[in-house]
Order: structure tokens, then sequence, then C-alpha cells
């Protein structure tokens, strides 16, 4: 399923001002993540894994510019084989915003990790939402979720919130004109209500309690040697 109104909005100043935040804060988060799988779910306009140099990188949804159609509450993807994951603006606009995190909570190897794209509903935006006469239509129609909230959904499927960031502080205004007016509540936001910002990046980590990485040995002991010497003796008593 789609999200109404999407496509049309992102090509708005004010769904380019929001847009340009968010690739901007995913390029330099997802630039140093390593390993063999990495998935965004959604909104495949933008590709949020640009920068990102894992080898096999896709896009998943049912709408055109996805490499794999697929419903996002089951995933036809096997279990503990990705190790990263993107949900731009998922769970505030698909229903059962639950049942997508355990998925996503299935396909994520441990360690893995997940970064959460969303509309922060403690923000001018989310005021906006709130107050009569708000239009019906993207972005306005979707359920916004607190990072408070989203913490608790997070550690219930034992992801452990490791970082964040709050953006695009200027009110929902729809001209280029007015969004430049009130740029310098972009400084001012940073600096004295940094959690007021209209959208968030969040990264979580996927943790499996009592597993312990195991690590190469360094040390110049020969180990490896005496374990062979241990299995040639075996065989020659077989023998």
């Amino acid at each position: 399923m789609s999200i109404p109104g999407l496509i049309q909005w992102q090509d708005t100043p004010q769904g380019r001002y929001i847009l340009d935040w968010e690739q901007t804060k995913m390029d330099a988060a997802v630039a140093d993540v390593f390993g063999f799988n990495a998935l965004q779910l959604g909104l495949p306009q933008q590709d949020y894994l640009r920068s990102n140099r894992i080898p096999m990188r896709s896009i998943l949804g049912n709408t055109p510019g996805t490499q794999l159609h697929c419903d996002f509450t089951q995933l036809p993807i096997a279990s503990q084989s990705v190790d990263l994951v993107v949900l731009p603006h998922v769970l505030e606009f698909y229903p059962d915003p639950h049942q997508i995190l355990r998925e996503v909570e299935r396909v994520l190897i441990p360690e893995g990790q997940l970064f959460i794209l969303g509309f922060n509903p403690l923000s001018l935006w989310g005021l906006r939402q709130q107050l009569p006469g708000c239009p019906g239509d993207f972005p306005w129609n979707g359920q916004y979720l607190s990072i408070l909230r989203l913490k608790d959904w997070l550690k219930l499927l034992n992801f452990e919130l490791d970082r964040g960031a709050f953006g695009a502080y200027a009110p929902p205004c729809k001209t280029q004109k007015w969004l430049h007016r009130w740029r310098f509540m972009e400084l001012a936001g940073d600096r004295w209500w940094g959690f007021a910002g209209s959208v968030y990046m969040i990264r979580a980590i996927k943790r499996v309690h009592g597993m312990r990485l195991i690590t190469p040995n360094w040390r110049t002991r020969k180990l490896g040697a005496k374990a062979l010497t241990t299995i040639a003796r075996k065989e020659n008593l077989d023998g």
C-alpha cells in the first residue's frame, strides 16, 4: 500500500525542505555501517542508502521504483540475514507498525542497525496537525509517534536506542520564500529547543541477551597447530 499524497508532496517546497534534511543526515549516518545486506522499506524516490557501502542494497515496497514488492508486515526475507534496515516514515503512515517492527527485528542479525525517520508530534508540525482545519492529506494524515513511545516499542523487541537527531525547525510553510525567512530557527532550534524539530532520525541496535561476540585471536601462540595435532593423533589410533 502506498502513502496517499506522498509523491505530490515530496516535490513541493515543504517536501524538499524535510527530505533534504533527512537525506543529509542519513548520508552521514549510514556511510560507515558495514555488512552484506541492507534494506530500505518504502519511499523509493529517496535513496537513503546511497552513501552506504554494503554490496546488497535493496528498496522494498509495493510502488513503482521498488526492487522487491512485498507487504512490510510479512517480509520475504530470511531471519537474521540483514545488517541494516531503514524505515522512512513507515511506522506513522502504514497499518500495524508493531508488526512491521517485529518483522524488522526478525530479519536483522544480532547487532544489526535500524534507522527510523519520522515526524515529531512535539513540534510546530505536530501542533499544526492537532489544530482545527488541518488538511487531511500528507503529511497530516499520519499517526505521529514520539521518541518516548518508539523507545518503549523498541525496548520490548530488544533494541537499544543508540543515538538520534532532530531537525527542520521552521513552521510548516508552503512556499520557499517563507521557509527561507524562518531559516534562523535552525540554529536557534538546535541550541534552545533541540527536541522540537519537525522530524527526527533515530538509530537502534538489535541486542541479543547472552550473546558474546567472538573476535580473532591475535596472540602469537600457534594454538591452531596444537588443535590439528590432536586430531591427527586420534586418526592414527583409529587406524
